[in-house]
């Protein structure tokens, strides 16, 4: 496969085959087919066989990156606007003074008694079930460790499409097999819920709110909906991604506490700096046991300077969220209007990106780059949907938001309106 002679989603042949091709045990063959799914070389899907997988999962994510030249707009990179994070320094310095006076040692608490007493006390405020609180390094670690907790290779889980790369890349790593869910401006859509759900998966996963790529946020009606199909699978694992908490400036609607095995994942990286590693994950008491235990085992615990410092972050009250999300909020709305204004269809309830529908991605990637902006090419977000790009808008100026407007337009052409579900 690395030297070019299985193309992406070619069919491998059957093991009982392939083993009378090559001589050799069927066990030996299935043991290399175990090691390429477990590796996220292939994928399995029953019935149907094995075949290549259409990327890698272990190709690294600079490789997914858009190359921007000198005098392009980068408007891909997903990034949070580096003027809107609060200042680190006093932070971690208060927190490396209190580590001097109360040094962390093996075998203490792995979570800092104060920052669990402020996580606990948002989540409730917003409605999330009761469970125990544990800290990973950020929101992909969290999400990872707690379906290594109670999945096995082959097992399917349900993943929004569009839907976060990172996480698309992630599940096939672990022979886990991914079934697409789609999703309009309101979260995850029950009809494909549902048939998801029949089909008999054993996880479904979740973006609350500042969806990636869509802006898509779950809303009241739809909650609703959602723990209502949830309420006739209890037996599944439910995952739910709030990584916009403290910079979105609409309601979360939790769905945690439908089902018997759960999670709820917090991150700080979009509000407070991406290079804090650092997500708050309350579970059911199972779930959180199994991740902590797996977690002793190996990094033991996410340094508690790291999580003094944020907690400092939180209650030195220099970072006001609800300012913050109002920037980006107005921000965002600037280029849907200008957009709006042009006929062209585009999508971003909350968080820092648009997402446009696109008829050739390639095509209109192509386009904006020669014309001064770097676009995300829906592809790196997709698995089934129709194509798309992501427009990053954490730092557009009101100057700029016409102009790329305009490029957007000219690079889509005359043609009826498109949609991403």
């Amino acid at each position: 496969m690395s030297a070019g002679q299985l193309e992406p989603g070619q069919p491998l042949p059957p093991m009982r085959e392939l083993a009378v091709e090559l001589g050799v045990n069927p066990n030996t063959v299935a043991a290399a087919y175990r090691t390429l799914r477990e590796r996220g070389v292939i994928e399995t899907a029953g019935r149907r066989g094995s075949r290549v997988r259409a990327r890698p999962a272990t190709t690294g994510r600079e490789h997914a990156r858009v190359v921007v030249p000198e005098g392009v707009r980068d408007v891909a990179d997903g990034n949070p606007d580096p003027a809107l994070l609060p200042s680190l320094a006093k932070a971690f310095a208060a927190a490396g003074e209190q580590g001097d006076r109360n040094p962390v040692l093996y075998g203490d608490e792995a979570v800092e008694p104060e920052l669990a007493r402020i996580a606990r006390a948002w989540l409730d405020a917003d409605g999330v079930a009761d469970g125990p609180l544990a800290v990973a390094s950020g929101s992909l670690d969290a999400i990872e460790r707690v379906l290594v907790a109670h999945l096995k290779p082959g097992d399917a889980v349900a993943v929004e499409d569009p839907g976060w790369g990172s996480l698309l890349d992630l599940i096939p790593a672990f022979g886990l097999r991914m079934v697409p869910v789609g999703v309009d401006d309101e979260g995850p859509r029950p009809d494909d819920v549902r048939r998801a759900l029949d089909s008999g998966v054993r996880a479904l996963i979740v973006t609350d709110r500042m969806q990636n790529p869509t802006g898509a946020v779950v809303s009241a009606t739809r909650a609703r909906a959602l723990r209502s199909l949830l309420r006739e699978h209890t037996e599944i694992l439910l995952i739910e991604d709030d990584h916009g908490h403290g910079i979105v400036d609409v309601p979360v609607h939790p769905l945690a506490g439908v089902c018997h095995r759960w999670a709820f994942v917090r991150s700080v990286a979009k509000a407070y700096g991406p290079d804090l590693r650092l997500a708050v994950l309350t579970g059911d008491e199972l779930t959180v046991d199994r991740v902590r235990g797996r977690q002793r085992l190996g990094p033991g615990w996410v340094s508690r300077l790291v999580q003094r410092a944020v907690v400092r972050l939180w209650t030195d009250g220099a970072h006001d969220p609800a300012a913050v999300a109002a920037t980006y909020g107005e921000r965002r709305d600037l280029l849907l209007r200008a957009l709006a204004e042009r006929g062209v269809e585009a999508h971003g309830r909350s968080g820092l990106n648009v997402w446009i529908p696109v008829p050739d991605e390639t095509g209109a990637v192509a386009q904006l780059m020669h014309a001064g902006w770097a676009v995300a090419p829906g592809a790196r977000f997709r698995t089934s949907s129709p194509p798309g790009i992501r427009i990053t808008t954490a730092t557009l100026t009101e100057e700029e938001a016409g102009p790329l407007a305009a490029a957007v337009a000219t690079a889509l052409g005359p043609g009826p309106a498109r949609s991403y579900v």
